[in-house]
């Protein structure tokens, strides 16, 4: 037996349970994984609440996460790209890796580099690749200026850093209290709020030339009323105002690919991008871990961990 997540119907963290499960068994084509860490995101308490319904619907009893790193225990007949032991990161496409063991097609997986810890590794497909997409779809070019919302949570202090590498002008929209971080990875910190319009044209004299929105909340609007082509607009959340508007909407579900997630994380391991760890929990304080990320004011990513002892509570 091992441990998983999983609820039974659509609410908020309390329908979470740890629940003993068989442990999966690989098909030919599949590796068994004992997980390390996995991620959390965003994504998953729309899922969880039934946000997403009609473009993800959930089968109960559900699952839960896509992100993990672990150690290979078992392989399929037809796999030969790896052996027990390997230490590998990747991710499921079946709402799966909250748990002790995760199996996945061999195609899902990538080594970890050996320079990258465990949490990181655990916590970095989701918010990696879709950072990657979100840069990748407006295409930015040295000496642009581009804005990104949202700009230290998991997924946007990825983006800042990928749109930074590529030479670009990054401005982070962010609170005041992660201005430091952002300053110390070379991004323009500007808080929102109130006459943020303002204060982002000050700091972009020249205009924005891209746009990348991973929080919602308007600011596709915002990037259109202050004169960005919709072309160069993309957003991870906000999709019905990306279909007004003409803007993007390119995320995970574009870059869910091996290479793409090996790149990444060759760039977290020898320190070309940092990732942020907001806080780390044991699998059974899953709630707790949820409460932590629903409240949006994390700096990087929260993740889980299958070695801490139940009892352990919040690792900042």
């Amino acid at each position: 037996m091992s441990r998983a997540v999983r609820f039974d119907q659509y609410g908020d963290v309390d329908v979470l349970r740890i629940e003993d499960v068989q442990r999966p068994e690989p098909a030919a084509d599949q590796v068994l994984v004992e997980v390390v860490a996995a991620g959390i995101n965003p994504g998953e308490i729309s899922i969880r609440s039934g946000l997403l319904h009609e473009r993800w619907p959930a089968t109960f009893p559900s699952g839960q996460g896509s992100d993990f790193a672990g150690r290979v225990v078992e392989t399929g007949a037809s796999v030969t790209e790896f052996a027990i032991g390997d230490e590998v990161l990747g991710w499921s496409d079946w709402r799966s890796s909250h748990a002790d063991y995760v199996v996945v097609p061999a195609g899902h997986l990538v080594r970890k580099p050996l320079a990258l810890d465990w949490i990181r590794a655990g916590g970095l497909f989701v918010a990696g690749v879709t950072a990657y997409a979100s840069v990748r779809a407006v295409q930015p070019k040295e000496g642009e200026t581009v804005v990104v919302s949202g700009a230290a949570g998991g997924v946007g202090a990825l983006t800042v850093q990928l749109a930074r590498n590529t030479g670009a002008h990054v401005i982070g929209i962010a609170s005041d209290a992660n201005a430091s971080w952002l300053r110390s990875v070379g991004v323009t910190p500007v808080p929102y709020g109130d006459r943020l319009a303002d204060r982002l044209r000050q700091a972009a004299p020249s205009g924005i030339d891209a746009f990348l929105d991973t929080y919602g909340n308007g600011y596709v609007d915002l990037a259109v009323d202050l004169g960005v082509d919709p072309a160069r607009v993309n957003t991870i959340i906000d999709y019905a105002a990306a279909a007004k508007a003409g803007a993007k909407a390119e995320g995970s579900s574009t870059a869910s690919d091996a290479e793409i997630l090996g790149f990444v994380a060759g760039e977290v391991a020898w320190g070309r991008i940092v990732l942020p760890v907001a806080a780390v929990y044991p699998l059974d304080a899953v709630r707790d871990a949820y409460r932590e990320l629903g409240d949006r004011h994390t700096r990087g990513k929260i993740v889980l961990s299958m070695t801490l002892p139940a009892d352990a509570g919040r690792v900042s």
